[in-house]
């Protein structure tokens, strides 16, 4: 079994709010990346024990946030992807793909830290599905025969992951407090929006996280049928809605399509 564990930063467990930890400025960034990196090997360590062979991990926050020199021995470590970002890599031959420290998509209620790439934006869609960052990934990653099993972060986010792909085990390392959605928030209001939760111990995370890893790849190679495998048919059309900010006074609607592939409806530039 070859498996491909992407990973973000926010959906890890302690990491707080954006400011003081997401970027390379933040006071608190090389502290939030040894924590991914922590939950990563558990997510490796779980995958191992069920009998992985091969494990990839691509670093997926946009800053990078893996630290190489304490990431287990036994997992490859992949940043940066060739003429295109989309796929993410996950058209090297993997059977499966999980998550680790993803946050949910913007304007997810009692979520933590949520986004869709930025800030700025309010909501995406791609026919006619809100999708985040990990849906956008899960597509692409069906579109390649490759399917979804594990994904943590804040309970938000899992319930996000359950929702698009039923049957994808899930772990919930925090969970947010923020109880209203923040439309009406600037790009810069929300970055702060929601910065609420409450938060595991980084040492139970890592067990709940390396037990689901296990779980979830016994459960794949034992049942496979138990994952989804269904994403939208072709042909796509994606609408990115902006919030107003500094450089943007109106909301902003941007759209673009493709007669087939997601992954190439992503990788194309905006219409107009």
């Amino acid at each position: 079994m070859r498996v491909c564990i992407m990973t973000d930063l926010e959906g890890v467990a302690r990491v707080m709010n954006a400011p003081d930890w997401i970027y390379p400025t933040s006071r608190y960034y090389e502290d939030g990346k040894k924590l991914l990196t922590e939950e990563v090997n558990a997510a490796v360590d779980g995958f191992c024990a069920a009998g992985a062979e091969k494990v990839v991990v691509q670093d997926g926050h946009g800053h990078g946030a893996i630290n190489g020199l304490l990431l287990d021995e036994r997992a490859e470590l992949q940043r940066g992807w060739g003429l295109h970002p989309y796929p993410f890599g996950v058209d090297q031959g993997f059977d499966c793909i999980a998550w680790v420290g993803q946050h949910p998509k913007a304007g997810t209620l009692y979520g933590h830290i949520c986004h869709t790439g930025n800030f700025g934006v309010l909501d995406l869609s791609i026919n006619g599905i809100s999708v985040g960052e990990f849906g956008e990934c899960g597509f692409c990653a069906l579109e390649y025969g490759v399917i979804p099993i594990f994904g943590s972060g804040c309970l938000a986010f899992t319930k996000e992951a359950e929702a698009l792909f039923p049957g994808i085990q899930t772990v919930a390392v925090k969970r947010g407090l923020m109880e209203e959605a923040g439309d009406a928030c600037t790009e810069e209001q929300y970055e702060h929006w929601n910065a609420g939760a409450i938060h595991l111990s980084h040492p139970k995370a890592c067990r709940l996280i390396r037990d689901g890893a296990y779980a979830a790849l016994t459960r794949f190679r034992e049942k496979p049928e138990s994952f989804c495998r269904d994403f939208p048919a072709p042909p796509y059309t994606l609408v990115t809605k902006l919030r107003p900010g500094r450089d943007r006074p109106e909301i902003r609607v941007l759209t673009k399509k493709d007669p087939a592939s997601v992954t190439a409806l992503l990788n194309r530039p905006y219409e107009g």
